[in-house]
């Protein structure tokens, strides 16, 4: 997809040592979520098959789906322009959000006082 591939050593991580990670379905485009990596996580994920993040809230890595098995095999990782954003194309297995529906984004945004 990209001419010039980056190496995981040029990645440009927030303060806290974390880059966004936009999780979308590789087939269909669908965007299922948005989660955090750091280092370890972005290495973890490259080895493969699946998808790992870094949990802000427990401040530990995570296997998506090890638990519920909805996981996420990779299918590629894309990094943005300014390398501080990561794409990463998937074949989701059940659920993506811990909501239990198929992806985080499922609610329109409205203007206050708007109704839809």
């Amino acid at each position: 997809m990209t001419a010039d591939p980056v190496n995981v050593d040029a990645l440009r991580y927030d303060a806290a040592g974390l880059i966004p990670a936009v999780v979308q379905q590789y087939d269909t485009k669908e965007v299922l979520m948005v989660a955090w990596m750091n280092q370890d996580a972005v290495r973890l994920t490259l080895r493969g098959p699946n998808a790992w993040f870094y949990s802000r809230s427990r401040q530990q890595l995570w296997e998506k789906g090890a638990t519920s098995g909805n996981l996420q095999t990779v299918v590629s990782i894309i990094v943005d322009c300014d390398a501080d954003t990561l794409l990463i194309l998937v074949d989701q297995t059940g659920v993506a959000c811990h909501t239990g529906t198929r992806t985080c984004f499922t609610h329109d945004l409205v203007a206050d006082g708007a109704t839809t």
